[in-house]
């Protein structure tokens, strides 16, 4: 199977089931992964804030990926996201931060500079 790997900016991946390994646990770079929906409100305002986020970050230093829970089912479910929008920093493969609700791209910043 080819695993397809689409662009949702310039900066951010589109994260599935089947790409989810390829893309942030195999990745060399921290993944911030957004777990969302199109019908939430807060993941909404968030996305704006992660393209800023995602292209003042080159792609070696911060990779952003974003996860449609509706879509991608077993992938929210092996990591336990029960609110949305989550955010979690994947790093060498392992949940390094988890940040819940809508926030800024500077409280974002604070939340995983350290891992980054």
């Amino acid at each position: 199977m080819v695993i397809e790997r689409k662009i949702m900016s310039d900066n951010i991946v589109q994260l599935t089931d089947d790409n989810f390994e390829t893309e942030v646990i195999k990745s060399s770079a921290p993944v911030l992964v957004d777990f969302w929906a199109v019908w939430c409100g807060p993941c909404k305002m968030i996305a704006p804030e992660l393209e800023k986020l995602a292209g003042e970050k080159s792609s070696d230093v911060l990779k952003i990926g974003k996860l449609n829970v509706d879509e991608s089912r077993d992938t929210a479910i092996k990591y336990g996201i029960s609110s949305i929008p989550t955010l979690l920093l994947f790093k060498d493969g392992e949940v390094a931060k988890k940040l819940v609700g809508a926030m800024g791209k500077d409280r974002i910043l604070d939340e995983i500079g350290e891992f980054i």
